[in-house]
């Protein structure tokens, strides 16, 4: 099947259903076949991630270090001054980066001065020639147009899992929050950052349900970051096993064929794949990694071995050729 980005004739449950029942490999063929239709494949798109305001979130995501209800070992860190952030991205577009991404522990954006400082954050990197992404929490779409105004490209908030499997993740905000955030967000003429996490004790089945929810949006995330549980001791997820490295490359390849024309970031638990496996993943379709030694308050892979990953595939960060 060749879905395109539009709900007019998104997929349906069953036909998603049947592509994760695929042999990998007939997979991986036919989602590699619809990335080289729609985007170049020896380019990667590279993001780099700094948590501008860290811990105390009021949400209780099983997942999240950053949460205050569980006893992660993260500290509560203030929202960061704006010549710390403007510094940051400086470093990272040298590291290679071309997009900024900004996060902060927030359940919700509330007007006043700390979101005065992120505005300003979103101009001072947009300055730099970078684009720019923030993901502060649910927002309304006043909010929204004020980021864009100020030069914000991208806004980030995931689903996270199929909506049957949500309660059991998160019970602090609905999945019918997310999708108003993700409404407002479009409303404001910004571009969607959205995906979600696999291996949260989910079933392949609620993986189709994410991917499905995803495609038949009104209007599908120009961006798809697809994210492997990392466990965090102290999380009611940090004792959760790994998942199979099949299934990430199995996600990557039907979030492709759903929506040939959005960027699928490998995101989250890339340190822990070895090379063959994330060179599937990059085969099935994922055209963006996050670059940089963390990702918020996980380990990412070093730039070093990202390097050499990049040599040993014949890959080059976007615009680097």
């Amino acid at each position: 099947m060749h879905a395109t980005n539009t709900t007019a004739s998104g997929p349906s449950r069953a036909a998603v259903d049947e592509l994760f029942q695929r042999p990998l490999l007939d997979l991986v063929h036919e989602a590699a076949s619809v990335h080289r239709l729609h985007h170049e494949p020896r380019s990667l798109q590279c993001s780099q991630l700094l948590s501008i305001k860290t811990g105390g979130c009021p949400e209780n995501c099983g997942y999240c270090s950053q949460s205050a209800h569980h006893n992660g070992e993260v500290p509560r860190e203030p929202l960061l001054d704006e010549a710390s952030v403007i510094d940051a991205a400086k470093r990272a577009r040298a590291g290679g980066a071309d997009r900024f991404c900004m996060g902060a522990a927030w359940r919700q954006v509330r007007d006043g001065a700390e979101f005065d400082r992120v505005l300003g954050m979103v101009r001072g990197v947009k300055a730099l020639g970078l684009e720019t992404c923030v993901t502060l929490g649910m927002v309304n779409e006043q909010q929204a147009r004020r980021l864009a105004d100020a030069g914000l490209d991208y806004y980030n908030h995931n689903l996270d899992t199929g909506r049957s499997h949500y309660g059991a993740v998160v019970s602090t905000r609905t999945y019918d929050d997310r999708l108003a955030t993700l409404d407002a967000v479009r409303g404001a003429g910004l571009k969607t950052c959205c995906g979600g996490i696999v291996g949260l004790g989910e079933t392949r089945a609620a993986r189709a349900e994410l991917l499905w929810q995803l495609a038949n949006l009104p209007e599908a995330p120009t961006s798809v970051p697809i994210n492997a549980l990392v466990p965090i001791p102290g999380t009611p997820m940090g004792n959760l096993p790994p998942i199979d490295w099949t299934e990430i490359v199995r996600a990557v390849a039907v979030a492709r064929i759903l929506m040939p024309r959005s960027v699928v970031r490998l995101s989250a638990g890339r340190k822990e794949m070895h090379e063959a496996a994330q060179a599937m993943c990059f085969l099935a379709g994922a055209n963006s990694i996050f670059v940089g030694d963390e990702l918020l308050t996980t380990p990412n892979p070093s730039p070093s071995s990202d390097a050499a990953l990049f040599d040993k595939l014949g890959l080059s960060p976007l615009g680097s050729a």
